[in-house]
C-alpha cells in the first residue's frame, strides 16, 4: 500500500464533515458526534481512538461501516509495519466483514502479511480468491505459482506459470521459473527401466523331452 491510500482514507473519513453527513446528523447525532470524532483521530494517526469511535458509531448506524473499514486497513497497514503480523491479520478479517463488497484490496494486504509470515496456505486462498474476480491479472497469478513452488507443488506452479506465458509470452519471470520447475521435475522423475528380455525357453527334443 502506498501514501496515496492514506489521503484516499482520509478523504473519505472527512465526508462526515460534508452537508450530507450534516443533514443525517439530525436523525442521529450520537452516532454523527461519534463518527466525527473517528475521522479527527484518524487524521492525527491514533488508530485505536478511530476504531473505537467508529465502532460505536457504526453500532448506531451502519453507514458509518465503510469508514470503519477504512480505519481497520489503515490501522493493520500500520502493525504490519511494526511487524505485528497478528494484529494486522485480525484488523483486515475485520475490515472484510464491513466491506465484503471491497474485498480485493483487503485480499492483497492480507495476503501480503500472510506471506511475511510464511503462512502459505493462507495467502494461497486469498490470491485464489483474487484470481476469482480477475482470473486474468498476472500480478495474482505470478503469486499463486510463486507460492505453489515454495509449498514443492510443482505440478500446479506450473500450470499456473502456463497461463502467465499464455497472457504475457515475454514475461521474463515466468521463462525463467518454467525452466527452474522443468528441471526440478525432471529431476524428480525416476528413469523408466529397459524392458527384461525375454527368457528362452528350454529346446524340446522329437521325443518330448528336454534336452539335457
Amino acid at each position: 500500500m502506498n501514501r496515496s491510500f492514506a489521503f484516499i482514507l482520509i478523504a473519505a473519513l472527512t465526508l462526515c464533515a460534508s452537508e450530507v453527513c450534516q443533514a443525517q446528523a439530525k436523525k442521529n447525532p450520537e452516532a454523527n458526534r461519534l463518527a466525527r470524532e473517528g475521522a479527527e483521530a484518524a487524521k492525527n494517526q491514533d488508530w485505536d481512538k478511530a476504531v473505537d469511535s467508529l465502532k460505536k458509531a457504526t453500532a448506531m448506524d451502519k453507514k458509518y461501516g465503510d469508514e470503519l473499514s477504512a480505519v481497520y486497513q489503515q490501522r493493520g497497514y500500520a502493525a504490519a509495519n511494526d511487524q505485528r503480523y497478528g494484529d494486522a491479520i485480525n484488523d483486515y478479517n475485520e475490515a472484510l466483514k464491513l466491506t465484503p463488497q471491497d474485498t480485493a484490496r483487503i485480499h492483497e494486504q492480507r495476503a501480503a502479511v500472510e506471506m511475511k509470515i510464511q503462512d502459505y496456505d493462507k495467502a494461497l486462498a486469498d490470491y485464489s480468491e483474487l484470481i476469482k474476480q480477475k482470473p486474468n491479472e498476472i500480478r495474482y497469478l505470478n503469486y499463486r505459482a510463486y507460492i505453489y513452488e515454495l509449498k514443492n507443488d510443482l505440478q500446479n506452479s506450473l500450470a499456473e506459470n502456463e497461463k502467465i506465458l499464455k497472457l504475457d509470452p515475454n514475461s521474463q519471470d515466468a521463462k525463467a521459473r518454467k525452466q527452474r520447475l522443468e528441471q526440478k521435475i525432471a529431476e524428480r522423475t525416476p528413469l523408466t527401466p529397459p524392458p527384461r528380455s525375454p527368457t528362452a525357453s528350454p529346446a524340446i527334443s522329437p521325443k518330448g523331452k528336454k534336452k539335457p
